[in-house]
This record gives structure tokens, C-alpha cells and sequence, in this order.
């Protein structure tokens, strides 16, 4: 088994206080903020049509923060009282070198200042690193999938192969890694394979979501023909499946019912239909250290400033404390019809899934 050793990990070239609990971050709402998305890149070997464009233009190198400092910049966040770190991209595992940090960052789970840490994946990246992650302390993570068909797959992702994604799906089970697949729902496309995608991911003891497509970035396309309500798909799988709705929460935005017949989970996220703002617990940080609030609205911090202005983590927590003094009761996503333009001009991968 490979093991995940952290002896040729240096310190990051800041001073950071590795026992420097803070007071825990309350917004204005009284929300208990416990749950850090970090994007590690903007790039993906993918172009999944609801998500980015074919021809993306991605950042420079140089613009994104490098490893060592998205490790200090999650350790800060770790030390004022984040529990549950997910790394997300783009694509996180394309990112060069990307087990270096994760290696870093599993001292936090060693020590117990961490409960948590996770990675979302496209999966094509699995089969190399699934036992590694393992090893460094990652017991889950969500895998996206929208289709189980190769040419549908292919035409959804554009670029992927879904023989790839499955070798990663079995490497990550053999590696003993928990699985929740992410399915995005998409009228007209996917929707007819729905109790498909309940046997398959059940059938491997994988949990499942499914997602309504969220109008952020421009995509060389129209989303409004593409949006499916979770509640009408909701009352579609409850006309041949048996569901019972259950309190099980994973510290994300979805609620969960059971399915009877396989006594596996169904999660549903709803941004469009039904926000789940009321008990949001999360912020995200970009790979270029921006970080945003709310998905949903375009206010946001800069913490790259006060991370480099600095050799001490007392701007970045000032940053971090300023900001979310701003953070929004919930968000403003519509699927703009009249216009057919985003809610959001980022795309997804940049402000990390």
C-alpha cells in the first residue's frame, strides 16, 4: 500500500502557527463558517458543455497561488476553526505536484485540527493517485458523472473517455475511498437514464446527486433548454422508486432521501429551484486566492495581497474576518431567458465546483 510520507515536505516560507486556534468564524447571519472549497487550478482535461467553453482561455501560470501557498493559506483558515477542507478545481489532480499538498495539508487531520479533508474529480486522474490519497488520510470524495453511455459521455464532456473515469472509480473503491457520484441534471440529455444512474451508483455502494445546472460563465450554448427542476426529476423518481427522506447531511447543500428498494442515498441540489442558503457553512478560495463569499454573487475578497504582504497570518486573518462580515444572507442564481446570459460571469472551474 503506498504510504504518504510527509519527510520531504518543507515548511512553507512564511511563518505559519500550526497551534494558533483563533475565534471561529460567525457571519452576519450567525452561520458557523466550518467548510473551506479551494480551487488548486482552473484547468481541466475536460469541457463539460454546462460548464465551460470548448476553446477556454485559463489563466497564466503565474497568477495562480503556488502550493506552498495554498497550504499556509488553508492552514490559516484551519486555525480559525475550519473543520472540512475540499480541493476542487477545474480539474485538482492535472494540477503539477498537486500530491505535495495534499501530503502538507494531512498533518491537519494527523493533529485533529482537521476532521475532514475531500477531493471532487472528474475521475480521469483516479487510477494513478487513488491509493496515494488514501493513504494521506482522503476516506471520501465526489466523483461527476452525467452519463453512463461512451458517446453521450463524450459529447457532454467533449474531451473525456468514460473507460478512463471507470478505471478510476474501481481504483478509488479498490484503494478503500467512500464515493458519492455528482450527476448533473440535464433536460433532454440525461434525463432518461436517471433510474440507470440510481442502479449503477447503488449497485457499487456509491451514494448520488444530482444537480440542477447552475447559469455561471458562457458556455457557447443556452442553458434554459438544458434546465431541469430537481423537484419535477424528484417526482419522476418517485413514481417507480419507494423514497423516504432522511436527515443524513454530509456538511454540503444536499438533502438526502433513501431509496427503498436499494436502501442506497439519492441527494438533491437545488441552487435554482430551492436555495439552500439558510444553513450555509462554506466559503470558496480561488486558485488565484480570491475568495467569494457566496457562489451565487459576485462580491469577494482578495487574500493573495495580505498573504504575500506578510510573513505572519495576521493580514490574512483580518482579510478573512473583513470579508466574511460581507457575506450574503443567500444567493441571486435565475436562468436569465430573455437574455440567455449567466447569473454569474465566472465560470465554475475558476470559483472551484
Amino acid at each position: 500500500m503506498t504510504t504518504c510520507v510527509n519527510n520531504d515536505i518543507k515548511k512553507p516560507s512564511a511563518t505559519v502557527d500550526e497551534n494558533n486556534s483563533q475565534s471561529p468564524i460567525i457571519d452576519p447571519f450567525g452561520r458557523h463558517i466550518t467548510y473551506l472549497r479551494v480551487s488548486v487550478t482552473d484547468r481541466c482535461d475536460f469541457r463539460c458543455v454546462y460548464c465551460m467553453s470548448e476553446n477556454m482561455t485559463f489563466l497564466p501560470k503565474k497568477d495562480l497561488l503556488s502550493l506552498e501557498e495554498l497550504d499556509r493559506l488553508c492552514t490559516a483558515f484551519i486555525n480559525k476553526g475550519v473543520k472540512r477542507l475540499r480541493l476542487t478545481g477545474g480539474e485538482p489532480l492535472v494540477r503539477k505536484n498537486i500530491m505535495w499538498l495534499i501530503k502538507s495539508l494531512s498533518r491537519h487531520l494527523d493533529s485533529g485540527a482537521l476532521n475532514e479533508m475531500t477531493l471532487t474529480t472528474n475521475g480521469s486522474q483516479l487510477s494513478r493517485f487513488a491509493e496515494e490519497l488514501y493513504a494521506c488520510g482522503v476516506r471520501r470524495i465526489n466523483l461527476s458523472i452525467d452519463t453512463l453511455k461512451p458517446d453521450k459521455f463524450k459529447a457532454i464532456t467533449r474531451w473525456g473517455d468514460i473507460e478512463q473515469v471507470m478505471e478510476g472509480l474501481n481504483a478509488a473503491q479498490k484503494a478503500g475511498l467512500k464515493i458519492k457520484l455528482n450527476t448533473v441534471a440535464l433536460k433532454g440529455i440525461n434525463d432518461d437514464e436517471i433510474d440507470d444512474l440510481i442502479k449503477f451508483a447503488h449497485g457499487r455502494g456509491a451514494d448520488l446527486t444530482f444537480i440542477e445546472t447552475m447559469p455561471m460563465g458562457d458556455i457557447d450554448g443556452d442553458r434554459t433548454d438544458r434546465y431541469l427542476p430537481l423537484s419535477t426529476l424528484r417526482k419522476q423518481i418517485s413514481e417507480r422508486w419507494t423514497l423516504k427522506d432522511i436527515p443524513y447531511r454530509t456538511g454540503g447543500p444536499a438533502q438526502y432521501v433513501e431509496i427503498g428498494e436499494t436502501g442506497g442515498k439519492v441527494g438533491f441540489i437545488t441552487p435554482m429551484s430551492h436555495n439552500f442558503c439558510e444553513s450555509c457553512n462554506r466559503v470558496r478560495v480561488t486558485c488565484t486566492g480570491i475568495m467569494y463569499m457566496c457562489l451565487g454573487q459576485d462580491d469577494a475578497a482578495d487574500l493573495r495581497a495580505p498573504l504575500r504582504a506578510q510573513d505572519n497570518d495576521a493580514a490574512i486573518s483580518k482579510a478573512i474576518d473583513e470579508a466574511i462580515a460581507r457575506k450574503p444572507k443567500g444567493h441571486d442564481f435565475i436562468i436569465d431567458r430573455e437574455n440567455n446570459r449567466p447569473a454569474v460571469s465566472r465560470h465554475m472551474s475558476v470559483t472551484g465546483g
